[in-house]
């Protein structure tokens, strides 16, 4: 039988692409995207762009209308051709220390959690994601179950940080007393795996026009993607963390399989030439504690002779369970054996308060699928530690 297929309809409308949002532009794209779009002539397009930078990055306006210093025929054609739209906040949590969780729908789809730590730092630090889910599978971290969805745009990174002043009451940027003052690339994903975008954002948030945030309280983690840890330094100045938690290769194979593709060996002589590397910008090392796996004595003094000549210093977290984790937490008697075998050897090794456990915000329990406990099952989750005040759950420098 012959079928006939009628293609006399009207087409389907054309999907009309999304506009750019000028949040992700470092200050020459944005320059760039003005003349572009036809809207300024190439000689004002420096000026232009320095006046828009400081609505969004010093005001964080989110409506080209305020833009009062901008003709109002530019502001309507910026309003036509670009956005400034901020993601929806489909959850808002805040735990009981104070720790507050974003959940962050960006476009359809894809949803990312964020973090702000209060009293930290100088007062308080973000933790950003730079992916959707993550392709590293760390068998400790609760991210490391939900596949790699894709990276994140600089805008989208940005975005997290300006989501979080909005609700801190962080604008204008000079203010004298912000709450937020640390950024920490600790949230989903592995962040030199996306190092244009998370480069692009650091440009961003650093700028001394806009947010204004130092690039020696921008730390950015990484499991240990060696190949691009000059680039990392290079691009951004940023602080350097690594997520080590073993000192030998057979356990760090099963902790963090990329080690299997970068084992320690290279891994070390990529942090030894890690740029700007010294003594006042010192590498951190992170070290969760696992009960039974990697906290002995004898493991304590490995990483002392791994790290020997490396300035660093050693983050030791207690494990933060979540839904189906295979590990436990370490006794903190254990743990302060390791921490003072670690002391004793001149490294400073803060053992990290927990922060954020009752609303599952705590150091490798970000996921961003809905797969949401029951209240009672938070309150199993959220085993409080007899700790005095201490450091918070996140790396920060100051």
């Amino acid at each position: 039988m012959n079928v006939t297929l009628d293609l006399s309809r009207s087409p389907a409308t054309p999907v009309q692409p999304a506009r750019v949002n000028l949040s992700g532009l470092t200050r020459i794209g944005l320059a760039n995207a003005l003349v572009e779009a036809g809207l300024v002539e190439q000689k004002q397009a420096r000026m232009r762009a320095g006046q828009i930078w400081g609505w969004i990055h010093n005001y964080g306006v989110t409506d080209f209308g305020q833009m009062s210093n901008v003709a109002k025929e530019l502001r309507a054609k910026l309003d036509d051709t670009f956005t400034l739209a901020r993601p929806e906040i489909v959850e808002r949590q805040v735990s009981k220390d104070g720790t507050r969780k974003y959940l962050l729908r960006t476009a359809p789809g894809i949803e990312i959690e964020s973090v702000y730590i209060p009293d930290v730092g100088r007062s308080g630090a973000l933790c950003v994601s730079s992916q959707v889910g993550c392709t590293l599978n760390c068998t400790f971290c609760h991210t490391g179950t939900q596949p790699l969805v894709r990276n994140l745009t600089a805008a989208e990174i940005v975005a997290q940080v300006q989501v979080c002043r909005d609700d801190l009451g962080e604008w204008p940027s000079d203010r004298p007393d912000r709450l937020l003052s640390n950024i920490v690339f600790m949230g989903m994903g592995e962040p030199l795996y996306n190092l244009g975008a998370v480069s692009d954002a650091i440009d961003i948030i650093s700028d001394g026009e806009g947010i204004g945030l130092s690039r020696r309280r921008i730390t950015v983690s990484t499991s240990g993607v060696v190949p691009e840890l000059e680039n990392l330094g290079n691009k951004t100045q940023a602080m350097l963390a690594i997520s080590l938690h073993a000192t030998n290769d057979e356990l760090r194979d099963k902790l963090v399989p990329l080690n299997k593709k970068y084992p320690i060996e290279q891994l070390m002589a990529g942090i030894r030439a890690y740029p700007g590397l010294s003594n006042a910008r010192r590498v951190t090392f992170e070290y969760v504690m696992l009960k039974g796996v990697n906290d002995s004595p004898a493991e304590a003094r490995a990483l002392v002779q791994l790290l020997k000549g490396i300035p660093a210093k050693i983050n030791l977290i207690p494990f933060n369970p979540w839904p189906g984790s295979p590990y436990e937490c370490s006794s903190w008697s254990t743990i302060e054996t390791f921490a003072a075998i670690l002391n004793k050897a001149g490294y400073a090794s803060p053992i990290r308060t927990p922060r954020g456990r009752d609303i599952l915000a705590a150091c490798g329990q970000l996921k961003s699928e809905s797969e949401k406990l029951r209240a009672s099952a938070r309150r199993k989750l959220a085993v409080e530690p007899t700790l005095e005040p201490g450091p918070a759950d996140a790396v920060v420098d100051g």
